[in-house]
């Protein structure tokens, strides 16, 4: 039921869709060039070293298309990316979508500090089912997040978000209600489990 919620795209998506598929392929070069905006806060090589900002590296292609442009059009708000995505067209949105989803995404390099904390996380996603939309390696997949090796500070900020509703945009009447009946510890637990995959 999640992920009829999650898939279920407003007329808008299939207009957009149709108009980047009649646009072409995407230019991952001119996506790399325009991502020079994006480096500042989202890091070299577009994984984050910024609390709370999340990697793009390796992020899944609509899913980066979709959240720009709920950027853009206000239903997503954040005084930071405002003014960045104001500048940007359909053509630039698609561009950024296919080079992100192009680079190597961010691969934890020390061993998981807290193991205990991960299986907790573990059971958590498995009761929640999330694998069901975010996929079994939690890659991500078509408008669906990549939540492996993505920041713990965010996933656990991603969540609290989507709890409280202070996070609007696709997805989010499913995200919504398995957040909801999350608690702090499941929250903490799921985000360092998510954190250490690779």
């Amino acid at each position: 039921m999640h992920c009829r919620l999650l898939s279920a795209l407003p007329l808008a998506a299939c207009i957009f869709a149709g108009a980047t598929a009649a646009a072409g392929a995407a230019d991952i070069a001119a996506g790399k060039e325009k991502a020079a905006l994006c480096a500042p806060c989202h890091g070299d090589n577009f994984v984050s070293q910024t609390e709370n900002v999340p990697s793009l590296a390796g992020q899944v292609d609509l899913f980066v298309q979709w959240q720009l442009i709920y950027f853009r059009s206000g239903t997503r708000k954040s005084e930071q990316m405002q003014p960045v995505v104001e500048q940007l067209s359909n053509e630039d949105i698609q561009n950024l979508g296919a080079y992100f989803a192009s680079l190597p995404p961010f691969q934890p390099a020390q061993p998981d500090d807290n193991p205990e904390l991960s299986k907790a996380g573990a059971q958590a996603a498995l009761g929640r089912r999330c694998a069901s939309c975010h996929t079994d390696t939690y890659a991500g997949i078509k408008a669906t997040a990549r939540l492996a090796g993505q920041r713990e500070d965010y996933l656990v900020k991603a969540l609290h978000d989507f709890k409280s509703a202070a996070r609007t945009g696709g997805g989010v009447a499913a995200m919504a209600d398995i957040a909801y009946s999350l608690d702090d510890e499941e929250i903490a637990a799921l985000a360092h489990y998510l954190a250490q995959l690779k």
